[in-house]
C-alpha cells in the first residue's frame, strides 16, 4: 500500500489541531501513529509536531478543546460528544472514532430512591455537567438545585449531595462508592470536530478531510481481518458467494491449477461464524491476518 501519509495537493493553509490530554491522549495518539502520522513532541509536550504537513498542533484538555474550537482559536479537534452537549456549543462533526465510550448518569444510594426515581421534593445533585443536568431535572420535572464538582464526584453522596450525574464506563467505580446508577443522560466517545468556519476555506478543508481519511481508514481497518484461503475449482464460486468482502474478493490461481487462493476483507465479529462456513464450502489452508489501514 502507497504510503497514505502523504499530504495532496500543496497549500498554504495551516490547520490547528487540538489533541486530548489526558484519560484520551493515548488512544488518540494510538489511532494517529497506525495511521503513519508520527509526533515529536516539544520539551514541554504540548506542542507536537506532525509528521503530516499542514498542521499547527497543541494538546489541551477535551473541556478546553471543545472552547476552542467554539471560539476558532482552533480548527479541528478531538473531544467527547459529552463536553460538546455539555457547553452547548455548534461544531461539525467529521467522525466518531468509537473510543472511549462513557455514559453519563444519574447515581445516588439506593435509599434515596423511590419506585427508580429520586423522592419527592428538592434534592441537592453534584455534578461536573452543570447544564446536562439541569435540563435533565427540567426533562423529568424533578426538584434538584446543582452544585459543582471538580473532579471526584462519587465521594459527595451522602453527606454533601444527594445524589450525582457523572461519567462511566463500566460502572465499577460508582459501585465501589455505594452508588447506585438510576438514571442516563447521554452517551459519548471520543469524536473528530471541526469548527465550522474552517471548513468555509477550501485550502483548510482540503488538509482537514485528508486528516479524516487517515484516521477513518484506520477505525475502518480495525473493524476488518484479511482472510486468505486455498480452494478447487469446483468449489470457487460457493466459496466467493459466502464470502462478506468489500467490493469483490481477489482470486489468484494456485500452482499446476489445483485450485484458487481467495483473498476478503471481511467483518472481524463475523469471523468465527464465517471460518466454519467456508470449510464446509471447501475452503482450506485459512490465513487470518490484521489490516493496517483501508482507503476507499
Amino acid at each position: 500500500m502507497s504510503d497514505q501519509t502523504a499530504q495532496p495537493a500543496a497549500s498554504a493553509a495551516v490547520v490547528h489541531l487540538a489533541l486530548p490530554k489526558g484519560r484520551m491522549q493515548d488512544n488518540v495518539l494510538k489511532l494517529l501513529g497506525d495511521a503513519g502520522i508520527r509526533l515529536n513532541f516539544d520539551r514541554r509536550g504540548y506542542r507536537p509536531t506532525l509528521s503530516l504537513p499542514g498542521f499547527e498542533t497543541k494538546l489541551l484538555k477535551p473541556q478546553n478543546i471543545v472552547e476552542m474550537l467554539h471560539v476558532g482559536s482552533r480548527d479541528v479537534g478531538f473531544a467527547g460528544a459529552d463536553w460538546v452537549a455539555e457547553k452547548e456549543v455548534e461544531l461539525v462533526e467529521l467522525l466518531d472514532t468509537g473510543l472511549d465510550q462513557v455514559r453519563i448518569v444519574g447515581a445516588c444510594e439506593p435509599s434515596f430512591l423511590e419506585d427508580g426515581r429520586p423522592r419527592p421534593g428538592p434534592f441537592l445533585v453534584a455534578t461536573e455537567y452543570e447544564r446536562l443536568t439541569r435540563r435533565w431535572l427540567e426533562r423529568e420535572g424533578l426538584e434538584g438545585r446543582v452544585v459543582r464538582t471538580y473532579g471526584a464526584t462519587e465521594v459527595f453522596p451522602p453527606e454533601d449531595a444527594d445524589c450525582i450525574v457523572d461519567n462511566t464506563s463500566t460502572g465499577a467505580t460508582l459501585k465501589a462508592n455505594g452508588l447506585t446508577i438510576f438514571a442516563e443522560l447521554l452517551r459519548s466517545s471520543t469524536r473528530m470536530y471541526a469548527h465550522p468556519k474552517s471548513l468555509d476555506d477550501p485550502a483548510k478543508r482540503e488538509v482537514i478531510e485528508h486528516l479524516v481519511l487517515l484516521v477513518r481508514s484506520v477505525l475502518d481497518a480495525r473493524k476488518r481481518v484479511m482472510v486468505e484461503i486455498n480452494v478447487p475449482p469446483e468449489a470457487l464460486e460457493t466459496l466467493v458467494g459466502i464470502l462478506p468482502s468489500m467490493r469483490y474478493p481477489t482470486v489468484s490461481p494456485l500452482h499446476a491449477g489445483t485450485g484458487f487462493a481467495v483473498k476478503a476483507a471481511v467483518p472481524r465479529d463475523g469471523l468465527p461464524t464465517l471460518i466454519a462456513q467456508i470449510k464446509a464450502a471447501g475452503g482450506t489452508d485459512i490465513v487470518v491476518f490484521d489490516i493496517a489501514q483501508i482507503v476507499p
